[in-house]
């Protein structure tokens, strides 16, 4: 691409060595990524400036700085002053990768807990029906059948942007983070679908607010396609909310849930499947995943297959073959018959409703291990506490990702709460998470339940006694050790 066309929607006044038919061979906003030709966007980040790397990124041979501040005296390559460096970026990819959500179906899908499995849940319905899907989110990237890693929910925007444009698939699904949008990583990005799953306590530190924090979720529905569609949870007090401002302005909004006047209403859930009623239609769907969390996950994403003119009877068959979610209610099975449960949860909400689904799973004492993040929300704590301890036959809390708080400082705030829910609630507090978890397992009898929760599928940050990655790694080491 020219510098002339990616520039078409800009000013950019007399400039030095401003040649038009200058070749862009790329966009990025880390200089150490720039290569001759390249576009730098500089963005003043929570710890660094990228106005700073300028001379570095020109060093390097960028074509193009574009930036916030005023123009530096004395640049050999053109420079674009911009109010937002970031939503720029989002822009000027658009714009480099030539529109790639416009050429895809494009599904994107928001809320505090679900976005994960309702993702993978879509992906796998969509592939049942014959689609081939890339998928963009928290566990992986994975684009035309191959998996990349990935640091964030929502990557930055010039790279949504380019594993759109690199997906030959049928369809892209993208977890979208409220961060992801408050920083404009979806600039530019059209979808054919938004879901909204839900709005929990979480992310206050970011945040502040809870109607912030909705605000910024309700930012994905702004990218809709003209003929794109919203699917939203009502049972969700905050989604009924978005549904009913999506309606006043003329967006199609496909609704889920108890509501008699729901698109898709709720008329039975058990705790392992959810009835709807679609036109005067009954459909069950079982997603052989329990818990009511992941019944409302199987119906927003049968809404979307429903919408597509695929039937929903044929859901919970096609579900049979689902290899389940990393790190969402991964169950293994000890020797001593204690069931073991690994799960991201974490949140209040999240946490509540995988203890109720334990127990309607035949759960009768339940170990719950936990731990809090350093430097994140800790006005969700008691709550979390609360919600496990009403729930649980013991709580072990035991260390999260500290983010640079001192360990010794997170054991006082733990001995905090000890003391705050002595009177109702025996809590142990063990720092060294496998260590936490090999208690549990020795400890327990047959028939107990153990739950570990906050970090799923992640791996550990923080270099414990036993030889182990992750939650699920540490109990399969504890069961392969029983042997």
């Amino acid at each position: 691409m020219k510098l002339k066309e990616m520039l078409s929607d800009y000013q950019l006044g007399e400039q030095p060595k401003w040649d038009g038919e200058q070749i862009i061979t790329g966009i990025t906003d880390s200089s150490r990524d720039i290569t001759d030709g390249m576009v730098f966007v500089a963005i003043a980040g929570f710890e660094q400036d990228g106005h700073d790397y300028i001379p570095h990124a020109i060093a390097q041979g960028a074509a193009l700085i574009v930036g916030e501040h005023d123009s530096p005296e004395a640049l050999p390559i053109p420079y674009l002053q911009v109010a937002n460096s970031r939503q720029a970026l989002g822009q000027l990819a658009d714009k480099f990768y030539q529109h790639p959500s416009g050429r895809k179906r494009v599904i994107g899908i928001t809320g505090t807990n679900g976005k994960t499995t309702t993702a993978f849940f879509l992906k796998h319905l969509l592939e049942q029906q014959g689609f081939s899907v890339s998928l963009i989110g928290t566990i992986y990237n994975e684009i035309n059948g191959i998996q990349y890693s990935t640091p964030n929910t929502t990557p930055n925007a010039e790279k949504v942007h380019e594993l759109i444009a690199a997906s030959n698939d049928d369809f892209v699904v993208i977890e979208v983070s409220s961060h992801g949008l408050k920083q404009y990583r979806l600039e530019g990005v059209a979808f054919d679908y938004a879901l909204f799953m839900n709005l929990q306590h979480d992310h206050l530190d970011y945040h502040k607010t809870m109607a912030a924090y909705f605000e910024a979720k309700a930012l994905l529905f702004n990218k809709l396609k003209p003929d794109g569609e919203a699917v939203v949870n009502t049972d969700d007090s905050w989604g009924l909310k978005l549904a009913q401002r999506l309606v006043a302005k003329g967006t199609p909004v496909i609704t889920v849930g108890h509501q008699e006047d729901a698109v898709m209403s709720i008329k039975k859930m058990t705790n392992q499947a959810v009835t709807l009623d679609i036109s005067g239609k009954l459909a069950a769907l079982d997603p052989h995943m329990p818990g009511e969390h992941n019944l409302y996950d199987i119906a927003m994403a049968g809404a979307v297959i429903q919408d597509l003119g695929y039937p929903l009877a044929a859901v919970t068959e096609q579900m049979r073959s689902f290899a389940g979610v990393p790190g969402r209610y991964e169950i293994v099975d000890l020797k001593n018959g204690v069931h073991c449960i690994v799960d991201y949860a974490h949140t209040p909400e999240a946490v509540s409703s995988i203890l109720t689904s334990m127990h309607k799973d035949g759960a009768e004492r339940i170990t719950h291990i936990f731990g809090f993040r350093g430097n994140r929300d800790a006005t969700k704590r008691d709550e979390m506490i609360a919600d496990s301890t009403a729930q649980s036959a013991r709580v072990i809390l035991t260390t999260d990702d500290l983010n640079d708080v001192p360990e010794e400082t997170m054991r006082q705030e733990y001995a905090e709460y000890q003391q705050k829910f002595a009177g109702m609630h025996k809590i142990d507090v063990m720092m060294d998470r496998t260590l936490a978890i090999q208690t549990a397992v020795n400890d327990s009898r047959k028939g107990d339940w153990i739950l570990v929760t906050g970090k799923g599928h992640e791996k550990y940050k923080t270099a414990y006694v036993l030889p182990t990655a992750s939650d699920k790694e540490t109990v399969l080491y504890l069961k392969n050790s029983e042997k």
